[in-house]
């Protein structure tokens, strides 16, 4: 399966998610917790179309004014994950029809309202793309202002939630701004989790099957430097590599069969840009 193949597949699993998250548990809790659902379901509440609907149209406008304010460039990687998300939500909407809360525990419904439309998020960005929505709109807010592109998501995000005050309940406008603070934490911590790498160092007398194992096997690159022993005063090849966590532990197995007087440091890396991984800049 090709990489644009997989990221596809990805980009659909994580908008399936995040639908999922927005028609099961958000909207029928009035949980207006930021995004563009958030403001399509304070719409809901004065206009009798479903909330995909509405998001639809909202997101038609938001890719509008992007157009206009931020150019083409900037929203055309946002139209693919804008459009299915809405229409994910409308199709969910029409096969699971929620008119009630899937339970009478609000606060485990928030946490699910959250974690899995900010899983589903987190893969799509992961893969390249995204939900669109709000982040069109905080764009702009940067543009013309002197906020950050996130400090302004989350004053657009803040003031959604702020609206479930005045049109739903005091109740549903706290438990929407603590699922928009919450859901900043998830997004944290769910990307820096799909992003990490594993950079491995191993000094091993072995050091040429070693080599021959990452390059072959594991088709990845490696780094060699000479390093000197502070006590044997021996110089040895260092191998520094940079692999997945499945790719790790096969380099971890192999060298422990192949020297096990070797050793191994292996530490997490969640950003790596170069050949072989993400684009520089």
């Amino acid at each position: 399966m090709s990489q644009q193949t997989k990221n596809f597949v990805g980009i659909n699993l994580g908008l399936v998610l995040f639908a999922l998250g927005i028609v099961v548990f958000r909207n029928p809790n009035n949980f207006a917790s930021g995004g563009m659902s958030g403001l399509a379901l304070l719409s809901h509440a004065f206009i009798p179309l479903p909330v995909g609907a509405i998001m639809m149209a909202l997101n038609v406008l938001a890719l509008l004014l992007g157009y206009l304010f931020l150019g083409k460039n900037r929203v055309k990687g946002s139209l693919y994950g804008t459009f299915a998300l809405a229409a994910m939500v409308l199709l969910f909407e029409i096969i699971l029809p929620m008119d009630n809360p899937l339970t009478d525990q609000r606060f485990m419904e928030l946490i699910f309202s959250v974690f899995l439309p900010g899983f589903g998020a987190a893969i799509v960005f992961h893969c390249g793309a995204t939900g669109g929505g709000t982040d069109i709109i905080a764009q702009i807010v940067s543009k013309f202002s002197r906020w950050k592109v996130t400090t302004a998501l989350l004053v657009v995000d803040f003031t959604i939630a702020l609206g479930a005050m005045f049109i739903f309940s005091t109740e549903d406008f706290l438990y929407s701004v603590l699922g928009v603070c919450i859901r900043v934490f998830a997004m944290d911590s769910i990307l820096e989790s799909l992003r990490i790498h594993k950079v491995v160092v191993v000094i091993s007398d072995q050091s040429t099957d070693i080599k021959q194992y990452i390059n072959y096997k594991l088709k990845r690159g490696a780094t060699v430097h000479m390093a000197k022993g502070a006590f044997t005063d021996k110089e040895k090849e260092v191998i520094t590599t940079v692999l997945s966590r499945r790719q790790a532990h096969m380099l971890q197995q192999f060298v422990n069969a192949k020297d096990p007087a070797a050793f191994i440091t292996i530490c997490n890396s969640t950003e790596i840009v170069g050949a072989g991984f993400g684009k520089l800049g």
